[in-house]
């Protein structure tokens, strides 16, 4: 018998098995039969089948080429063979005689004859109108033939049996009415049918199962009907209780497919049963229903119940009972009808367990167990349906549902909820964030789907969400208020800080890594762009052409425009790339301009407006101002492209109470157009203007006395006043700039070098206009509660008279007397009798109060900050006392200190009477708590906004300072805490001002007055300190003061030093310096660089050192690069500097931080440790390291910020002291600190595992050890592989107490320690090693080694060999030795 074949066997095998079959003969177990093909009919039909023609695959017969693919010749149609095609029969009669349309049909109808027919007249009724029709008529009608008959059907056929019966009136009265005896459904009470059992009489007649079948007897059926009475007689002496528990008890021993099987054969007698019973009924208008069978469950239904109800489980009460003549009600489900129960009582909570929460409609955060009726539609059917609200997973479910109000009602809480997540309603009564939880959930583009909903409340839910989500309401206020400060305009980009991508390799190139992942960037997924960033996600989704979709094509009401807005300001905010995106979308800021800043509109009353279309909209305006300040170009294309100059013209023309809109948006749309223009002048463009709406101007400026003058002041009007000064503040700063050279670095200053459009003799006549208001606002100073209501308009009055002399003095055809005679003026009139105000003293009191830097609690993250959603997390109500509060005196100290700068820059002889200014206790005092060491707060982006408005104030009372102490000597304290202020700023700065690090580094840092020390014997003070240390046994050949007076002397080269190795990014600080000086043309943004760091490390005062160790490592030569040794020398006077008198600047960087730079000065190259003034300050560095003060601080298992490991920085120290040391004590001194016993084990295995060659150049002197030397010997050592390497290298003599005293004495105490230990609680392999190390120095050959491992006493390094020896041993240690060395020849030859 041939076998079938196998996997894994080739093609020959299947050949080979072919043959063997052919050759056999038998007969195959298929036969093949070959159909006759289709287009041969059936001519082929009577052929037999082909039966010895087999399959055969021959291979040698095959072609070695393929055929060649030669096209298949074209199909003809062939005729049926049973219908030959006529030669010449019409097609068109043949069309016809096949047609099988309606109209053939049509054509053809024959009326019937009704002549003959009998006509039959109506029933008479006995009624005014025929009874109405009830289903339960045609329920109870048997159908007259087989299948299923509609009601219309079942009632034709009975009226006809009626009106061939005719029967009597009265007949069809009386069956009206139901019969005496019989009871309806609606007379029976909920309980009663409730309480029915299912074993009524009627239904025992006889029994089911049990039929007398096989029994011998001779009446069968009598036996089995005497065993069902005794069974019905059972069943009825016991209660329902029993005959249940007997059931389950059944249910429990029997067969679960017996049971179903008896069931189904209960189930099918008794449909035939009711099938017979049902036959003789009459059927009547009205079925007659007894009591018994209107709460006799069928027998499906009896079987489903049992199914799906829990057995002895009561059937549920339900508020109104099914009735079987209902509509689906034939076969009533209990289960499907347990939602018209009564709610079930609220649960209380008994454990701390966490519960689901809950919103109401508002978004409010429902209490766990809070009670509320039912009316207010917060019950539903899901889970917990005895607690109101609605869960964030149900809200989610009904977002997807195919109702469109349930849709828009789900959007709309879900906003809500949002709304009071991120103004922290919710508090600490949530466990998480509830914005991670959506957006992890895909809220984001659950959002995004519902913006392409085809319904209109759909969409305005889901815009009114998404701005709910994206925009914080705090956040624009905050940012609108301040547009007037000292720098007001700039902002920082809010856009996440962290990188897009996860893993990415840090030791990366940025500019590889830009260049890798930008490609790449365009091809993420949106999901995986928003979880870094929420808004690149949603542009990612072409969320800006649907919002220009909804704005120009669904026309939305006035609050779905504001969200759309609103959406875009967020989303210009976002980043330079975001704006662009908005300003490029296509036909988006068409329509904005067009329909919501039109030149003319109809008048709009107060009240809500119909629409916004077609009627000017300041949020329009504030969008325009937003996507100006993202750069030069885009407010250049604004302004050209979209005619929005005419627009600018027509908003600031008309003054708001002639505008035909309501009020407060007329004072905003005038408002919001005013800082388009300013953002527009900041870049220097649109002076033109100015002469246009000239007389607009000075009409306004003259009305400002009477507007400031109004009581109470209003808001809106005082931020409109407010704009209008920056406005005239840009326009002067224009007015006085020059074009800027042009550079061939900077393309876009070279193509914007176009000159001013506004003169000098334009803005001049302005300061007389503004001045007065200066005056009229700060005679409110004293009055609190008025003061706080003007707003920015005394900041703004400052400024503009900053920028107005600092124009005036640019001017070169102008006489120098007259500005310098008007600033006299001023000084007497107005600053020096400002400065001596009690109010004012108040402000510069409450700067420590309002600041972020001294409270950092003021700079808290959000209660729903994400790191993917970026927003300052401001709340609408700001502490009155905080930098953002109405109170703050940041705003308005900034710039008058803005203007004494600017006055004692051009005016000299007044620099002695402006420095009053800081001589006040409350600056003074402010300053003293900025100087303190202490935890800048955390760098979120509100923090960064406030941080650098503060530390404008902090810049700008230090350049006045530093201007005041080049003409007159300032005292010794107020200079030193003017320095440490300058140190600890420059260490703070953010990105943005790079300007204002550049010129701390190149004037205050380093200046020599801001150093009293130098002049009030701090040198000498030093070399005392130095003497009376304990523990300096240092030779002091050259003291720390001489270095610290040479450092005095050598500061110009210090400076010199730092400015090289401390610059920052080129572009950075030529933007960073036309924003701070004010040049107009070369500005590119009022768009900050992202803030993810301070300008300068923490440890900017090592960048030289770190610079040269960078330098060596990338140098394969290993040639030292060129002035290393100035280099060095300067970074380290400098560090001494600061160690000495400014320690708190150092406070930041960790001890071992410093140790560690200090290594890399010996890791340079092998001969700078050598030079004399290196050797000097390493040393006087090293001896400030080990005070006793500051040594406890010293960690180096801690991470270090700039170094990835400290141990692989030791263990490159130890390979470089052992290759070009030659035994430098300094350099050893330095190997052997981190060796102490508190530090990590790993550090001691290096030395003595992997470099024990070291040993014999460590010839540091104990008497120059800079620590104690009880810091390596105590607690004794527990690691056993470095006590057995202890003993290794002292065996066999690697270390000796001449080459190695130190580590000698530490390795002799740790051993001693060890071998006479005797703690029960230790391990068996460390038992037998001391056991083993015991006896092996019992046999030591070396005397004076086994002299001072048997009797080590105490470490003492005024001893020659560093500790102190037992005469003789003890009497415990004794006997110890003689217990494990009993029979052991002594001083014998050692065990190898």
């Amino acid at each position: 018998m041939l076998s079938r074949p196998k996997p894994g066997e080739s093609e020959v095998d299947l050949l080979r098995f072919q043959s063997q079959f052919l050759a056999a003969g038998a007969a195959p177990a298929v036969q093949l039969v070959k159909k006759g093909s289709r287009n041969a009919g059936d001519a082929n039909l009577d052929q037999p089948p082909l039966e010895d023609h087999r399959d055969v695959v021959m291979l040698d017969n095959l072609p070695d080429l393929p055929p060649a693919l030669v096209p298949a010749p074209h199909k003809r149609a062939r005729p049926s063979p049973g219908h030959p095609l006529a030669e010449h029969e019409d097609p068109e009669e043949r069309l016809n005689r096949h047609d099988q349309h309606i109209t053939a049909v049509l054509t053809k109808i024959i009326e019937r004859d009704t002549s003959s027919m009998a006509v039959n007249l109506p029933v008479p009724s006995g009624v005014a109108f025929p009874p109405v029709f009830h289903r339960s008529q045609g329920r109870q009608r048997k159908p007259a033939t087989a299948g299923k008959k509609s009601i219309f059907a079942q009632e034709i056929a009975a009226r006809r049996v009626s009106e061939a019966r005719v029967p009597p009136i009265k007949e069809v009265v009386s069956s009206l009415d139901p019969p005496e005896g019989s009871v309806t459904c609606e007379s029976l009470m909920p309980t009663e049918q409730d309480y029915q059992l299912p074993w009524g009489s009627h239904s025992f007649h006889g029994p089911h199962l049990v039929t007398g079948k096989g029994l011998r007897g001779q009446e069968p059926e009598q036996e089995a009907q005497t065993i069902h009475e005794e069974n019905i007689a059972r069943l009825q002496a016991m209660t329902p209780g029993e005959i249940l528990q007997e059931q389950q008890r059944l249910l429990a021993q029997l067969d679960p497919s017996l049971v179903a099987f008896l069931r189904s054969r209960s189930h099918t007698h008794e449909q035939a049963e009711e099938k017979a019973t049902e036959e003789p009924r009459p059927g009547g208008p009205f079925a007659e229903v007894t009591g018994e069978e209107s709460i006799m469950p069928t027998s499906a239904n009896e079987s489903r119940q049992e199914d799906k109800l829990e057995p002895g489980a009561p059937v549920p009460a339900l508020p109104v009972a099914p009735h079987k003549e209902w509509l689906h009600m034939d076969t009533v489900e209990l289960e499907k009808l347990h939602w018209t129960q009564d709610l079930p009582p609220l649960r209380r909570q008994q454990t701390q367990e966490r519960m689901q929460a809950r919103f109401s409609l508002q978004g409010e955060l429902l209490a766990p167990d809070v009670d509320l009726p039912t009316h207010l539609g917060l019950h539903h059917h899901g889970e917990e349906a005895e607690r109101a609200g609605y869960s964030l997973q149900e809200l989610f479910h009904l977002t997807r549902s195919q109702v469109s109000q349930q849709r828009a009602l789900a959007l709309h809480v879900l906003a809500q909820v949002i709304e009071r997540a991120q103004a922290g309603e919710f508090g600490d009564r949530l466990v998480g964030s509830v914005l991670r939880l959506l957006l992890d959930a895909g809220f984001l583009f659950l959002l995004r789907f519902s913006l392409d909903d085809r319904v209109d409340g759909v969409i305005a839910a889901a815009v009114r969400a998404l701005r709910a989500l994206l925009v914080a309401p705090g956040d624009e206020e905050l940012l609108d208020s301040t547009f007037s400060w000292y720098h007001g305009a700039l902002a920082f980009p809010l856009m996440p800080s962290q990188e897009d991508k996860e893993g990415e390799d840090e030791d990366e190139e940025p500019a590889e890594k830009t260049k890798r992942k930008s490609p790449e960037e365009g091809n993420r997924p949106p999901s995986d762009l928003a979880r870094y960033d929420v808004i690149k996600g949603l542009l990612a989704t072409n969320l800006l052409p649907r919002l220009r979709y909804i704005l120009e094509v669904t026309c939305p009401g006035p609050s779905v425009v504001l969200d759309v807005l609103a959406v875009l300001i967020r989303l210009a905010r976002h980043s330079l790339e975001s704006a662009t995106r908005v300003l490029e979308c296509p036909r988006l800021i068409e329509t904005i301009v067009r329909e919501f800043l039109p030149t003319s509109w109809s008048s709009v009353g107060v009240g809500p407006t119909p629409s916004l279309y077609k009627v000017p909209c300041a949020a329009a305006m504030k969008l325009l101002r937003v996507l100006a300040s993202a750069g030069r170009n885009i407010a250049a294309r604004l302004l050209s492209s979209f005619d929005t100059r005419s627009r600018l013209c027509r908003f600031v023309a008309e003054v708001p109470q002639e505008m035909a809109l309501p009020p407060e948006e007329a004072e905003m749309l005038n408002t919001e157009a005013f800082r388009l223009w300013a953002v527009a002048a900041s870049y220097g463009q649109e002076g033109g203007l100015y002469r246009e709406l000239y007389p607009v101007l000075m009409r306004a400026l003259q009305a400002m006395p009477k507007a400031l003058s109004t009581h109470p002041c209003q808001p809106l009007s005082m931020q409109r006043i407010a704009s209008l000064l920056t406005v005239l503040t840009q326009l002067t700063l224009a007015a006085g700039s020059t074009a800027p050279k042009a550079s061939s670095d900077s393309a876009e200053a070279s193509l914007s070098a176009t000159p001013s459009l506004i003169t000098w003799t334009q803005v001049s006549g302005l300061q007389p206009l503004v001045e007065p208001c200066l005056r009229q606002t700060l005679k409110l100073l004293p009055r609190p509660e008025m003061w706080n209501a003007l707003g920015p308009v005394p900041t703004a009055c400052l400024l503009f008279l900053d920028a107005y002399y600092r124009a005036w003095s640019q001017q070169p055809g102008l006489c120098p007397g007259d500005w310098l005679q008007d600033m006299e003026r001023l000084s007497e009139e107005l600053l020096l009798p400002l400065l001596s105000q009690p109010a004012l003293g108040s402000l510069w009191e409450s700067l420590g109060r309002c600041s972020p830097l001294c409270n950092p609690q003021y700079c808290a993250p959000a209660p729903e900050a994400l790191p993917s959603l970026v927003s300052l997390g401001c709340t609408r109500s700001c502490p009155l006392l905080s930098l953002t509060g109405s109170a703050s005196p940041f705003p308005v100290l900034t710039a008058l200190l803005s203007l004494f700068n600017t006055v004692a820059q051009i005016h000299k002889g007044l620099c002695g009477q402006l420095a009053a200014v800081l001589a006040a206790p409350g600056l003074q005092n402010y300053f003293l708590q900025c100087v303190t060491p202490m935890a800048v707060p955390h760098l979120t982006p509100f923090s960064a906004w406030a941080l650098r408005h503060e530390y404008h104030l902090q810049y700008l009372a230090i350049n006045l300072a530093q201007r005041v102490a080049a003409f007159q000597p300032m005292p010794a304290t107020s200079a030193a805490l003017h320095h440490g202020m300058a140190l600890a700023l420059l260490n703070r700065l953010l990105p943005g001002s790079e300007h204002l690090a550049h010129e701390l580094l190149l004037s205050c840092v380093f200046r020599l007055e801001f150093l009293p020390e130098r002049a009030s014997g701090g040198p000498e003070a030093a070399d005392f300190s130095d003497r009376l240390s304990i523990g300096s046994g240092r030779a002091s050949g050259c003291g720390r003061g001489a270095l610290l007076a040479q450092a005095c002397q050598d500061l110009p080269s210090i400076r010199g030093c730092y400015l090289t190795h401390c610059s920052l990014a080129q572009a950075s600080l030529l933007a960073s310096q036309a924003l701070y000086r004010r040049e107009l043309q070369r500005v590119p943004a009022l768009l900050l660089p992202l803030p993810k760091e301070p300008l300068l490390p923490t440890d900017w005062p090592f960048l030289p050192l770190i610079h040269l160790y960078h330098r060596a490592s990338d140098t394969p030569s290993g040639v030292p690069p060129a002035d290393t040794m100035g280099t060095a020398m300067r970074a380290l006077q400098w560090v001494l500097v600061l160690e000495s008198w400014r320690p708190q600047a150092l406070w930041a960087v960790p001890p071992a931080a410093r140790l560690a730079r200090l290594m890399c000065v010996f890791l340079v190259d092998s001969e700078l440790f050598r030079e004399t003034p290196i050797q000097r300050l390493v040393a006087a560095l090293l001896a400030r390291l080990c005070q006793p003060e500051v040594l406890p601080n010293l960690n180096l298992d801690c991470p270090l910020p700039g170094l990835a490991s400290f141990p692989d920085l030791y263990a490159n120290f130890l390979e470089h002291f052992e290759a070009v040391s030659f035994g430098d004590h300094l350099f050893g001194a330095l190997v052997l600190l981190p060796l102490q016993r508190r530090f990590s084990v790993t550090l001691r295995l290096t030395l003595f595992g992997e470099h024990v060659g070291a040993l014999r150049a460590l010839g540091l002197p104990l008497t120059q050890l800079p620590v104690s030397l009880e810091c390596y010997t105590g607690p004794p050592e527990d690691n056993l592989a470095l006590l057995q390497l202890y003993f290794r290298v002292l065996v066999t003599s690697a270390l000796r107490p001449c080459w190695c005293p130190v580590l000698y004495s530490v390795a002799v105490a740790h051993v001693n320690n060890f071998i006479f230990s005797q703690d029960p609680k230790s391990s068996d392999e460390v038992k037998a090693a001391r056991r083993s190390m015991l006896q092996k120095t019992w046999l030591l050959a070396d005397e004076g080694l086994r002299q001072h491992l048997l009797h080590y006493k105490l470490p003492n390094s005024t001893l020659p060999e560093g500790f102190e020896l037992y005469p003789q041993l003890p009497p415990l240690r004794q006997q110890y030795l003689q217990r494990l060395t009993s029979g052991m020849p002594q001083n014998g030859i050692s065990e190898t």
